[in-house]
């Protein structure tokens, strides 16, 4: 059954569908980012409250910047923007359902200045976002906006004519300003620690170039809350999308796959109105510095530790790493020993319940997730996930192995070629350079470790990190990944 409004009546009765009629909705929030995981979280999460007969007046206009947002754009149009949600797991608590919060999908190859409008439109008063952890354009060595890229040099040479995402934001929040029509919530969806913030400090630096007095503007009348923003959600396959159409017999161009587990934590923090999202699970605090540190420490940070390693063994799913005991052993000691003593108390979160459900959720056999989606944008990703946890073992002077081994496999996986001589492209925007970095065997050290913008300042200049970390790339070289493990938790044992 090819999914359209026009179908859904006929679609098995088992799978839930919008109780709300696209014309009874409004626009409210527009979502510049349109990937898997904006539809498994933000929309799902709208499209639960609109089903509840509330918040018609927040549906969602997705805004796309990049060429490769016309096949998302196009998938989502042939189906009256209507997309399947297909959670897999392994337990009976799953669900398929149909989602009708997104009405809209514009790009900027049809014209920008229609983006600008629809941003400065007074019925958009979210504008949120899911441009990855390195879309920000902050430099991680010193916190920095990147204001030399030559797309941000167009943008402030052009500012009519954007092509990023801080320009388009700027000249949307121009036209409200000279409209007099009142500023909307920037709300970041990315996993980043603090994201709001670094939200705020990335606009407020492009803007603070283009024109002071929108700077100040920006300052005083736009909100950034901070969000802990958690569902795994795998790159859709085509065998996910066969395997909608054989067991739930859907034709679905573009669904999303993701996992039963869903978790939004969000700052109240919003200057033009908000959906009552809480009456559909969401929970509002007014700091959510401790759920975001235990997210992004324990869930992003053992998946790094996992993914570089496994792919090295040979493994391409997450949850095959899971299969294997000693992946397992290895995943858990990093999160007991490094990680939780780190971690400040996390109101109404049992950090052992939250460890066990994070094995769990790896180790998910059916939504097969991809070690490839895991593994991508590594540079972007250490700075987040992983250096701040050594940072702090570096500080406290405690063991560095486990978390050394995590940087010890990237360095090996970024040769491209695995244990069994099964060679690879390495998924990150500066794989040349990261590449360059362990090309010749002897400089892998001092090359690798001395990148500011990764590893920061301590991590270098610690000897016993470094002897750390050449340990265990030897081992990895000279032993490989099983061996290496096997000695490892046998010295933490």
């Amino acid at each position: 059954m090819k999914l359209n409004k026009q179908n859904l009546s006929q679609l098995d009765p088992h799978i839930a569908r919008p109780a709300y009629s696209p014309k009874d909705t409004s626009q409210g929030i527009a979502h510049i980012g349109v990937g898997g995981f904006h539809r498994a979280h933000q929309a799902f999460y709208t499209d639960a409250l609109m089903n509840k007969g509330q918040g018609y007046d927040w549906c969602i206009c997705g805004i796309g910047l990049r060429p490769e947002d016309l096949g998302v754009r196009d998938a989502l149009q042939d189906q009256d923007y209507l997309y399947t949600l297909y959670e897999l797991g392994d337990t009976d608590d799953t669900e398929t359902r149909v989602i009708g919060s997104i009405s809209e999908m514009l790009l900027a190859a049809d014209g920008i200045q229609a983006l600008i409008d629809k941003l400065a439109s007074p019925q958009i008063r979210i504008v949120s976002l899911t441009i990855t952890e390195g879309g920000y354009c902050i430099d991680d060595s010193n916190g920095e906006f990147m204001a030399h890229l030559p797309q941000i040099r167009h943008d402030l040479a052009h500012p009519g004519e954007p092509t990023t995402v801080f320009g388009l934001l700027c000249a949307a929040l121009a036209k409200r300003r000279q409209n007099g029509t009142p500023a909307f919530t920037l709300m970041s969806c990315d996993n980043l620690p603090h994201n709001g913030a670094v939200a705020r400090k990335a606009l407020l630096a492009f803007a603070a170039l283009r024109d002071a007095d929108l700077h100040d503007w920006i300052a005083s009348n736009v909100s950034f809350p901070n969000a802990m923003v958690d569902r795994i959600t795998p790159m859709t396959s085509t065998a996910h999308r066969l395997q909608l159409h054989d067991e739930k017999g859907i034709d679905d161009a573009w669904p999303v796959v993701c996992e039963p587990f869903v978790q939004w934590v969000l700052e109240d923090k919003f200057v033009n109105g908000r959906p009552a999202w809480e009456n559909v699970g969401v929970q509002f605090t007014d700091d959510v510095t401790p759920y975001e540190e235990m997210k992004i420490k324990l869930l992003n940070g053992s998946h790094l530790a996992l993914t570089y390693l496994g792919f090295l063994q040979g493994y391409r799913f997450v949850h095959e790493t899971m299969n294997d005991p000693l992946f397992v052993r290895y995943i858990r000691t990093y999160m007991d020993l490094d990680v939780t003593p780190q971690l400040a108390s996390v109101p109404g979160i049992d950090l052992e319940t939250y460890k066990d459900t994070l094995i769990q959720r790896f180790s998910n056999q059916a939504i097969a997730d991809q070690l490839e989606r895991v593994c991508s944008d590594g540079s972007s990703k250490f700075p987040k996930f992983t250096v701040p946890t050594i940072n702090r073992l570096i500080l406290d002077k405690g063991n560095l192995d486990r978390a050394s081994l995590v940087v010890a496999a990237w360095a090996l996986y970024l040769k491209g070629e695995d244990e069994n001589g099964v060679t690879f492209k390495i998924p990150d925007p500066r794989a040349e350079f990261c590449q360059a970095l362990v090309a010749d065997d002897v400089l892998i050290t001092q090359r690798l470790l001395a990148v500011e913008e990764i590893f920061g300042a301590a991590i270098p200049q610690s000897p016993e990190f470094v002897a750390s970390f050449e340990h265990n790339l030897n081992s990895l070289r000279e032993l490989g990944v099983q061996k290496t493990l096997e000695n490892l938790l046998a010295k933490s044992a």
